[in-house]
């Protein structure tokens, strides 16, 4: 059977929210020292974990289409607001992790626009081979850079 095109919903964002919160900290220390898009990341353990191959193209084309949002926005945020925790009132810097939640949202948006544009494969017709694998490829790493506490679902 050839390609097929499924089309996935918001939904996917509170399953990967799930994912997230089994060890926060093991995500954001890829993000910090490798640069690896935490909501990147989680999408390709949701498609593995749906049995929905994207080839490494494709999550080239992913990362792209929210790079510039996320250089000339997301990042210099949450740089900010990582510098000014140390100035805050906690309920000050509550106030801009919630902004920066809101645009994580937005990278979200714009990947599940981009991911229902793009023509998957079932995971089970390339053995040894999913999407956790080819996004981290991306980075010069591999599976073995998870923790184990999130390396497997």
């Amino acid at each position: 059977m050839g390609s097929s095109n499924t089309t996935f919903s918001m939904q996917i964002w509170q399953q990967c929210e799930q994912q997230y919160q089994v060890d926060p900290k093991a995500y954001i220390t890829l993000q910090d020292d490798y640069q690896v898009n935490v909501n990147l990341l989680l999408l390709a353990q949701n498609l593995d974990h749906q049995g929905y191959l994207v080839n490494i193209q494709q999550w080239q084309q992913l990362a792209a289409v929210i790079e510039q949002w996320e250089t000339n926005v997301l990042k210099p945020y949450r740089q900010l607001r990582r510098i000014a925790k140390a100035h805050l009132a906690a309920t000050e810097y509550q106030k801009m992790l919630d902004v920066e939640l809101i645009m994580e949202r937005k990278s979200q948006k714009i990947l599940l626009q981009q991911v229902n544009l793009i023509q998957g494969e079932p995971l089970s017709t390339h053995e040894g081979v999913n999407n956790t694998h080819h996004y981290l490829s991306l980075y010069g790493l591999d599976c073995t850079h998870l923790p184990q506490s999130i390396s497997k679902r």
